[in-house]
Order: C-alpha cells, then structure tokens, then sequence
C-alpha cells in the first residue's frame, strides 16, 4: 500500500492540480489526512518502515519540483533547499532524478 499525498499530480506534465480550498490548506494537513486515510484502510494489517515512506513520498516531489524550477542546475537547487550539493546529488541518484 502506497501513501497518496500527491493525487492530483499530472505524471505526464508534471503540474499538480489544485482547487481553491486546497490553495490554501498547509502542507502538513495534507500530509496528516493522507496519514489518517492511510491508517484508515489498514484494515488490521501492520505498518511498516512508515518514515520511510512518507519521506520518499514528500521528496521525490520536492527534488523533481526544485530541479524543474532550477532548470537542472544542482547549485541553485542546493541552495534554494538549504543542503549540500553533495546532500542534493545523493538524493538525486537515490531517487533517480535527472
């Protein structure tokens, strides 16, 4: 089971359809109504490795985001999320973003 905080985003285009009520809604609400939903549907199974997966789910977006909005370029990328450039390489080959 996959936790789905990003279901309004376009695979193709990579846009993220967003209605008014959510322009607005902090990110950590629709990380908590995903948690919530995610706890919802385990009906009676375990979770497991929990971190793990909420932090690839939040991540992967955020690299592939800063990376478009940087065109590709490492140094303003680093610098724009406040790591190394050699933080930022890890987690582009860990994710394998281009």
């Amino acid at each position: 089971m996959t936790l789905d905080i990003t279901s309004h985003h376009n695979q193709t285009t990579g846009a993220f359809a967003v209605s008014k009520k959510q322009q607005n809604e902090p990110l950590s609400d629709c990380v908590r109504k995903a948690l919530q939903s995610y706890f919802s549907h385990m009906e009676g199974y375990s979770a497991n490795n929990l971190y793990d997966m909420v932090m690839e789910e939040v991540e992967r977006p955020l690299f592939e985001s800063v990376m478009a909005h940087t065109g590709g370029n490492q140094t303003r990328a680093a610098t724009l999320l406040g790591i190394s450039r050699g933080t930022l390489r890890k987690k582009l080959a860990l994710y394998q973003i281009d």
